[in-house]
């Protein structure tokens, strides 16, 4: 892993493959090795980075003054930067696809083109932005999550038959929610209210002039469907595809459906 160092904090990120550049932004909870499949089929044809999120896989926690997740977007521009990278896409899957949004508002002209993955970049709705408070104000006291938690949580992540078809993938998961404590715990919950107290994005993505798909796993949960043909709507010449058998970590529950579709869409606008 690479480090990149943000008001004293220290980003990881992966760098890997040479072509034209796509940055993944990953889910909360998750990390860059969410993302490998895809790696490990495009950094061929394709230069892939990926940043790990404050808090997450090996990122230090966000720095003081990171408020919101347009911050966020302003440090994976800075990491572009220091890497000299002028143009890119961006491919982000739940909070990767919020802040990739964030982006490709901030940098319009740098951005090739754009996946929103397993994503909604309108307000959290009421009753999921209460539930999930209330959960993170649990973490941020006990300073782990409790294992009602651990169970209401983990279901929420894949397609319904999960644990019958991807069991590692599910322990895995689960086991990482359970293990975390201390100040990790307290920082994750920080990042997370950052994530569904995200503002309203819905009126800026119909401004958004770059070619842009709109991907989601058919039995995602936290991000149901519905969701992204809102998005797909919005966004004047948006393609839309829903991921067969998949919930909201579909690049890893899918990840032949999901790596053809990428480098479908990426061939077509990026190597021309």
């Amino acid at each position: 892993m690479n480090k990149f160092t943000v008001d004293n904090q220290s980003m990881t990120y992966l760098d890997e493959g040479q072509g034209p550049v796509v940055v993944f932004g990953h889910s909360y909870l998750w990390d860059s090795a969410m993302w490998k499949p895809q790696i490990d089929a495009l950094k061929a044809q394709y230069r892939c980075i990926v940043p790990e999120l404050w808090s997450h896989g090996e990122s230090q926690a966000a720095p003081g003054s990171m408020r919101n997740l347009k911050d966020y977007a302003q440090h994976v521009l800075a990491l572009l930067d220091h890497l000299e990278i002028e143009e890119f896409s961006v491919v982000g899957l739940s909070v990767g696809g919020m802040w990739g949004a964030e982006l490709a508002e901030l940098a319009p002209a740098r951005i090739k083109s754009l996946v929103l993955m397993d994503t909604f970049v309108g307000l959290e709705p009421e009753v999921a932005h209460a539930k999930y408070f209330h959960m993170l104000d649990t973490i941020t006291q006990t300073k782990m999550v409790p294992q009602p938690i651990v169970e209401a949580v983990v279901p929420l992540f894949f397609a319904n038959q999960a644990e019958q078809n991807s069991p590692e993938l599910v322990k895995g998961f689960t086991e990482f929610l359970s293990q975390l404590n201390g100040e990790h715990a307290e920082q994750v919950a920080r990042i997370g209210r950052i994530v569904f107290g995200r503002r309203d994005m819905i009126e800026s993505i119909e401004k958004f002039a770059l070619p842009v798909l709109v991907a989601v796993g058919q039995e995602d949960k936290p991000r149901p469907v519905l969701e992204s043909y809102l998005m797909h709507d919005c966004i004047a010449g948006s393609e839309l595809a829903v991921i067969p058998n998949a919930g909201h970590i579909s690049s890893l529950e899918q990840p032949d459906f999901v790596n053809e579709m990428l480098a479908s869409f990426l061939d077509k606008h990026l190597l021309v």
